[in-house]
Formats: C-alpha cells, sequence, structure tokens
C-alpha cells in the first residue's frame, strides 16, 4: 500500500475540497453529499506569491447534457390468420383490419420520447421506472450505443457536442450481467483490465498499487484471490462479481460511468455496497450515470438525481428529496407512514398505466412544472469553467485519465484509441486466456481423450494393412476417416468464443484492445494444444497401421494432421463469429463437414464428379489433407502393390484356382506382347494415385493450401468481428 500512497501523492488519483475517498478506504459510511468543488494542483499554478499553500483555482468540472432524445424502432407486425372468435377480444389490436395498407404490417414503437436532463460530475445520476419504460434504451443512448442515424436529439459534454471517439476513451459501461473469465481471481481480472487500459508508460509496481487500491475501494479485500466461478466452480459472491464488475471499468479513472442496472439481483446490503462504491466513485471526479429498478430507503439517500420514465416518457426530473413535494402537487401525496418515495412514484405510475390515458396526465403535469422552473433552474445551473478540450487536458495532467496525453487542438485527439501498442494487447490478452484455459484441464483431456480413442480405434481396426489391393482399399479408408476425424473433432472451439463473445463486444466497445490483437491472440493460445493433438494421433496410427516413408513419412504425416487441425479450427472459430447459438453452429458445422467429406474424392473420383459441382470439391478442407496423405503413402514408384494373380482379387474371378488364374495371365501375355507372371508388378504406388485422380497438386502444395485455409478462416473471422461486433441498436 506504501506503492498506491506514493502515486496518490504523486497525483494519479483526484483530490477534492469536499471530505474525499482515497481508494485505499473500504465501503463504509460517509454520505456526505455537498457539491464538488475541486482543486487542480498544477505545478505552482495554485500557489501564493510568498511560496505558501495551493489556493483554490477554477477546475475542469463536466456536465452531460442531453435535450429531447427521441427513439424509435420498428417491430414486424405478424398477420394472423384466425377468425376474431379465435383471437379472443383483441380485435382492436390485431393487424388485419378493413382498410389498413401496406404500413399495417409494420409499427413503429417509441422507446424514448423528447428526454432531457444532466449529469454532473461528482453525482449520480439514476434512471428509474417500470420494466419496459425505457431505462436501459436511455443508458444506451447516452453511451453512444445506439446508432446516430436512430438517434434524435444531442448530447453534449460542457456544452460540446460528444464525438463518439472521445467517449468511448474516457467513460466506461458496464453491462448488467456480469460477464467474466470464470477461472480469474479477482485480482487476476482487475490486472489484466489496467493492463489493457492502462499505458505501458506506467510501471508494473504502479500498475499493481493502482489495482489494490481499486480493491480497496471496491470492497474486495477477503476475496482478491479467490476465483470468479461459474456454474460448475464456486467463487465470489453476487454481490463481490457485480463490483469486480464495475472495477474492471473503472480501473482507468473514466470521466464518465455508465451502469444498466448495477443492483439486479442482489440482496439489499449488497446492492447498497454497490451504490456506496459508486458514491465514491462519483466523489473521485466521475459522472455516474445509471438505470435502477427499485431502490431501497438507504440506496435513495446516496443518489443525486433522478429521471422517472413511464413508456419512454419523462415523469419526474430531480433531486430525490423533490419527491414528496411534486406527488403533493400532482394531487397523489406521499402518504406519512415511512413508505419509500420510489415505491410509491412506482406504484402510482403504474396504477396510472393501467388506464386508458395511461400516464399521460403526469407527463403533461411535470412538463409544466419543468417549464415554471426552467428560469430559476437556469439562473442556479453552475456553467463549467473550462471548455471540453481544457477540463480533459487538465484531467489528464492531473491523472485522471491515466491513459491519456494531450495533443492537438481538438478534444479528441486529447487523449490516444487505445491505451498500448498492439503486441502488448496480443501478449496480454494471451496470457489471460491461456490463464483461464490452464485452470480448466478437463476441456482438454476430453479432447486429447476423444483424439487418442479415435486413433487407438482406427490402429487396431486397421492393423497392419498389407500392400494388396484390399490394403489399398483399406489405406484408403483410414486416410479419409483420419483427414475427417481432424476436423470434426475441431467443433469444440466453437463454444469457446460463443463464452466469450459478450466479453469481447464489452471489451472492446470502449477501446480496450484492438480486434486484431484479439484474433492472433485467440489463433497463438489455441495452437499448442493442437500441437499436443497432432503428436498423440500419429504415434497412435502411423506405426500400428504400417504406413509407409520411415521418418519422412512420419513427420509428414504429423504435419499434415497438425495442418488440418488448424485449418479446422480456423474454419469453426470463424463460424462461431457467425452464429451466435451453440446448438445452430453445431448443427452447421457438422452439414459443412459432411459435405466437404463428400467432395473430398474418397467417394467419388475428382473426373466423375460433375462440372456444376467441381468448385466445391476445390473448397473442401477434408480434400487437400486426403490427398496429401495418399501422395505421402503411395508416391513411391518402387513400392507395388498388384502383384501377378492378385489383379484378380475383388473380382469374380478371385475365387478361381491360382492355376487358372496363371494361365489366364499366360494368356494376357500373348495378347499384350508382355510377360505376366505371378510375381509381376502391375500396379505402382504412382498408378493407384492415377486411379484416384490425384494428379494435379503435389503433397507439399496440399500442405501448404491447408494451412493457408487456417489463416484465410481467420482473417474472416477477423472481418466479422469488425462487421459484427460494434454493439449498437439501430
Amino acid at each position: 500500500m506504501e506503492e498506491a500512497e506514493d502515486i496518490a501523492r504523486s497525483g494519479l488519483f483526484v483530490h477534492h475540497s469536499r471530505p474525499s475517498y482515497a481508494l485505499g478506504e473500504r465501503v463504509g459510511e460517509s454520505t456526505d453529499r455537498s457539491p464538488p468543488h475541486r482543486v487542480l494542483e498544477l505545478g505552482d499554478r495554485g500557489s501564493s506569491p510568498s511560496g505558501g499553500n495551493l489556493r483554490p483555482c477554477p477546475l475542469p468540472y463536466f456536465i452531460l447534457s442531453f435535450t429531447d432524445l427521441t427513439y424509435s424502432v420498428k417491430n414486424p407486425r405478424k398477420v394472423s390468420f384466425f377468425p376474431p372468435f379465435l383471437r379472443g377480444n383483441r380485435l382492436a389490436t390485431d393487424l388485419v383490419t378493413a382498410g389498413e395498407g401496406p404500413e399495417a404490417f409494420s409499427r413503429t414503437k417509441t422507446l424514448l420520447d423528447s428526454i432531457s436532463g444532466e449529469a454532473r460530475e461528482g453525482e449520480i445520476l439514476a434512471v428509474l421506472g417500470a420494466s419496459g419504460s425505457g431505462k436501459s434504451t436511455l443508458i444506451d443512448a447516452l453511451a453512444n450505443r445506439i446508432g446516430r442515424e436512430s438517434l434524435k436529439g444531442s448530447i453534449t459534454l460542457n456544452g460540446e457536442n460528444l464525438d463518439g471517439r472521445l467517449l468511448k476513451v474516457i467513460s466506461a459501461y458496464v453491462m448488467q450481467e456480469d460477464l467474466l473469465f470464470p477461472m480469474l481471481t479477482v485480482e487476476e481480472t482487475l490486472m489484466f483490465s489496467a493492463e489493457f487500459r492502462l499505458p505501458r508508460t506506467l510501471s508494473a509496481a504502479q500498475k499493481r498499487a493502482r489495482v489494490q487500491a481499486l480493491i480497496d475501494q471496491l470492497g474486495l479485500q477477503q476475496a482478491a484471490n479467490t476465483i470468479i466461478g461459474d456454474e460448475g466452480h464456486r467463487g465470489v459472491s453476487g454481490g463481490e462479481r457485480r463490483r469486480v464488475s464495475i472495477g474492471i471499468d473503472i480501473v482507468h479513472d473514466p470521466i464518465v460511468l455508465f451502469l444498466d442496472e448495477p443492483t439486479s439481483g442482489l440482496d439489499s446490503t449488497s446492492a447498497f455496497m454497490v451504490v456506496k462504491v459508486l458514491q465514491r466513485i462519483a466523489h473521485g471526479g466521475s459522472i455516474v450515470i445509471m438505470s435502477i429498478h427499485q431502490p431501497s430507503y438507504r440506496i435513495l439517500g446516496l443518489l443525486d438525481r433522478l429521471i422517472f420514465l413511464a413508456r419512454g416518457q419523462t415523469v419526474y426530473s430531480g433531486p430525490p428529496d423533490g419527491l414528496p413535494s411534486f406527488f403533493s402537487d400532482f394531487g397523489h401525496p406521499i402518504p406519512e407512514n415511512g413508505q419509500n418515495a420510489t415505491e410509491f412514484a412506482l406504484d402510482l405510475i403504474r396504477e396510472l398505466e393501467s388506464t386508458p390515458a395511461g400516464a399521460r396526465s403526469l407527463v403533461e403535469f411535470n412538463k409544466s412544472r419543468q417549464a415554471a422552473n426552467s428560469s430559476i433552474a437556469a439562473a442556479a445551473t453552475e456553467k463549467p469553467s473550462l471548455s471540453l478540450k481544457d477540463a480533459i487536458s487538465a484531467s489528464i495532467s492531473r491523472g485522471k485519465l491515466v491513459s491519456g496525453a494531450t495533443n492537438g487542438t481538438d478534444p479528441a485527439s486529447s487523449v490516444p484509441t487505445f491505451a498500448n501498442p498492439f503486441w502488448i494487447e496480443m501478449a496480454v490478452l494471451t496470457k489471460r486466456s491461456a490463464t483461464n484455459t490452464r485452470r480448466m484441464p478437463e476441456l482438454f483431456g476430453i479432447r486429447l481423450g476423444a483424439v487418442m480413442l479415435t486413433g487407438f480405434i482406427s490402429a487396431t481396426i486397421f492393423w497392419r494393412l498389407d500392400n494388396s489391393p484390399k490394403g489399398v482399399q483399406e489405406r484408403l479408408g483410414f486416410f479419409a476417416i483420419a483427414m475427417s476425424t481432424m476436423f470434426y473433432t475441431c467443433a469444440d472451439a466453437l463454444p469457446v468464443f460463443l463464452q466469450e463473445r459478450y466479453i469481447f463486444m464489452r471489451e472492446t466497445a470502449y477501446n480496450a484492445y484492438r480486434r486484431s490483437s484479439y484474433v492472433l491472440s485467440n489463433a497463438i493460445v489455441g495452437f499448442p494444444p493442437l500441437v499436443v493433438l497432432s503428436i498423440a494421433f500419429a504415434l497412435t496410427t502411423f506405426f500400428a497401421v504400417g504406413l509407409a516413408g520411415g521418418a519422412a513419412g512420419f513427420f509428414f504425416f504429423f504435419l499434415i494432421i497438425l495442418a488440418s487441425f488448424w485449418a479446422g479450427s480456423g474454419f469453426v472459430t470463424f463460424l462461431s463469429g457467425v452464429i451466435s447459438h451453440v446448438i445452430v453452429g453445431y448443427i452447421v458445422v457438422m452439414a459443412i463437414l459432411a459435405y466437404f467429406l463428400i467432395f473430398s474424392g474418397f467417394f467419388i473420383n475428382r473426373d466423375r464428379i460433375p462440372d456444376y459441382w467441381i468448385w466445391f470439391h476445390y473448397l473442401s478442407l477434408v480434400m487437400y489433407p486426403y490427398e496429401a496423405v495418399l501422395q505421402n503413402e503411395f508416391d513411391d514408384p518402387t513400392k507395388c502393390f498388384v502383384r501377378g494373380v492378385q489383379i484378380f482379387d475383388n473380382t469374380p474371378a478371385g475365387s478361381l484356382p491360382t492355376a487358372t488364374k496363371l494361365n489366364v495371365l499366360k494368356a494376357m501375355s500373348n495378347a499384350l506382347g508382355a510377360n505376366l507372371t505371378g510375381n509381376t508388378c502391375i500396379t505402382t504406388g504412382p498408378d493407384i494415385l492415377k486411379q484416384q485422380g490425384i494428379t494435379d497438386i503435389s503433397k507439399w502444395n496440399c500442405l501448404w493450401v491447408t494451412v493457408a485455409w487456417g489463416f484465410f478462416f481467420r482473417a474472416l473471422f477477423y472481418f466479422t468481428l469488425l462487421v459484427g461486433s460494434k454493439n449498437k441498436r439501430r
């Protein structure tokens, strides 16, 4: 903690003239809610001429304002083919009615209807309302998670339009779900977040000190070395998980913090502790905006401003202590029996919404009240003392945004897009993923067991194949099974990204790291297990089946298996970026791999495939490894696979006596003008390759093509993430 104190003294954290909270303090007792007044420490700027103590001077003071935010979506309307008596009493809302035109098939629903308000640094703005009132939608709108082309209205910070790129850097968004890696400890989770969000100019000791201070601030000291846990592994409690989720997004000390129902699913004590942490964050110099369903009396005392929503409209906007007078003037005074003001407000809103007119009367009353008080509020409103650029620059100079560095004249250029360069991001991602995977060895163990079991069964069934015509057919069957097995066992890579998808979207939405860093890290972490699987399968089958080529043949067999695993895992990883459902993903993967096997050349030779399907033959991932192992096995022209009378094997003449077969060979010799005996080599390895139609690509080119497929699918995976992970509503 001495390091944490040194960092605090050096200006890494924010100081206030109000009763402030050091990062090392526990969640505790003070509920001071006085207006923030901050003192900036910039060299001698605040000192007296005589060299005395610093005096108060203007500080960056952030105010986030939003005006007339409106957001509508079009819901597809279903056409009902049932008669009215089968549809109950909903005829008024049925979609197919007399006289309706094409617009009857779509309906526009307004989720936000001219919402206005402001949130100030040092305060908590809470958005309340019943389910479906638009709380999360408003948080998403303020956090730039709704496309600008769909959202109407303006959002400004210190009176200046808020650029989306700048907002990503100076803000953080905590989702309602706790999306964390289950096998990492609390401290490791926060430390990895610090590695992403804090710049490399900070030493490792400074980053550790920041994490330790954050653990103290979040009240997670007792759980620091406990894993997060999941359904199969016991870990931290629900309240601790929620505080960890908050911690990973405030490790870089953002100016604006958005939270979507941070108390959802928590008991009252845990919920209070979470909001208490948020109050400390706000008092530390941040704007905190959160949605909350129904706060308790204790939580209500921690909030500074409230916005009540009803079906996308504002029914109240103001401080919590203004609720009694508001509803009293509306004609529905809050009972003096100790009832929670927010509970009364929500109950009244629900009661009004159940009437034909809805909450329109309350909405209109709020508008008239806001209009009457607008002149008074405008006179009393504190204006930011600095422009947005100067405020951000001053914050950075004090360490408020430890990832920033001032340059340029545009506020968006005051901070870099990413805190760290590409290679550091990739190294941290690789370490995090490897740590999480290493603590679940059963997953790799099951995959290794499946590969070795397949290899063992194949080795025992195809044990020591001979070089007879029947042995040739059995070798072809073994290679088809072996190569397709490599791809089918890669299907386990499907749920890996599906489980991490929303963690990835949350982290990249606010520029924790680049998407390219994630793709390369994913490939690096997944490659060593592929090497182990390839060695295991090659050792289990190559010598037991009796494949040709010796040491060189074994080495190539291992390489083509590794390349197959590489291409297969890349293909499945790409599909996991396209398909978001595990079951659907497995169905698609298995179906496409089956098509690859059909067109591989095992079931039908290339020259027998119809012209309109030949393109699929060259797209088949199984085809290239299959042809490569066949060439590795049959490319020796000195090795014979059909001798003399063996030409009659697998034919009706195969049951004839040997003497009869020799007489037939003698007759054939006279007709062909060649001497055919019982030991004459009739079919060599290259002849078998010609029979299979394998003449176009060499085995090494097949290997390189298979490797290239792996890179190609990972490139597609990157573009899928680039296009499909914007994490915005439309």
